[in-house]
């Protein structure tokens, strides 16, 4: 038997009763800084929660925040769970389902990235518009759960384009530069090797890391809104003067981290005025 995300969301709910999340937010390596301006209703440590698979990488906290941000409800995972930390590819659809269970609507992703180009390199952030799984491995592989989802579904605009557009206009009046482009997702640990970095610039990929495609497929196949973003950390192998390493990556995510942090939270007001436009009424605990 693999872990049961509806015994995790029982727990939360337990935990933070009748609070409803509107969006999920899922924080790469070395960004949980924006979890620090949550106004909190609960906090939870992963390791806390039933059936809820365990991250043990550096930089990655592993808790779970309900509360708001900008005004809006919503669930943060400080921290996620990867590939290469051995677990069962299955287990990785557990959290995007829990915070399906818990009432979220958008699901918003966060990673931290090595960019294929020298004009985007660390302190920039690239806007995911497609991504290319370059892993073998997909969490809903086996017998399909029909409660989430049906067994065969469409990728294309995986990656929300109406908030992709939302975010772009933010970025714009807030005079952030905002790449896009194509995120290709490296199983890990290691990072890659210049060859492997020639094939993935001829596949198309504009920034490479070690994440996300699970949690998005998994967010696609239960019918959530998706938008990703990458904090570019460096340059990739070929391009890049220093040596990359984890050090690296969590030092240089602070660059952008602080642009990265507003761009949230002004999206998650706007979205929050829009949803008021359209005489959506929430009450304290933010049910509507």
């Amino acid at each position: 038997m693999g872990l049961n995300p509806y015994n995790a969301a029982d727990f939360i709910q337990e935990t933070a009763p009748g609070f409803r999340p509107r969006v999920g937010i899922i924080l790469g390596s070395g960004l949980g800084g924006l979890a620090d301006r949550i106004d909190v209703v609960a906090s939870i440590e992963f390791k806390d929660i039933p059936d809820f698979p365990q991250s043990s990488v550096e930089g990655h906290a592993g808790r779970l925040i309900l509360g708001r941000l900008g005004g809006m409800p919503i669930v943060c995972m400080q921290g996620r769970i990867h590939l290469y930390e051995g677990a069962d590819p299955q287990d990785l659809a557990v959290p995007v389902r829990v915070l399906k269970l818990l009432g979220i609507e958008i699901l918003l992703v966060t990673n931290a990235a090595g960019s294929f180009h020298k004009d985007v390199g660390p302190g920039r952030l690239m806007l995911i518009t497609d991504h290319i799984n370059m892993t073998a491995r997909n969490p809903l592989v086996g017998d399909n759960d029909d409660r989430f989802g049906p067994r065969f579904f469409s990728m294309e605009d995986a990656y929300d384009p109406t908030l992709r557009d939302h975010f772009k206009a933010i970025a714009k009046e807030m005079k952030i530069e905002l790449a896009e482009g194509v995120y290709l997702h490296y199983l890990g640990p290691n990072f890659e090797t210049p060859a492997e970095i020639n094939a993935f610039r001829i596949l198309g990929a504009d920034a490479v890391g070690m994440s996300t495609t699970p949690e998005v497929l998994v967010a696609r196949h239960c019918g959530l809104k998706v938008a990703a973003i990458s904090n570019i950390t460096n340059l990739v192998a070929g391009l890049s003067e220093t040596k990359l390493s984890h050090e690296q990556t969590l030092e240089c995510a602070k660059l952008a981290a602080e642009d990265l942090e507003q761009l949230i939270i002004i999206f998650l007001e706007t979205l929050k005025r829009e949803l008021l436009k359209t005489h959506i009424k929430e009450d304290d605990n933010g049910n509507s």
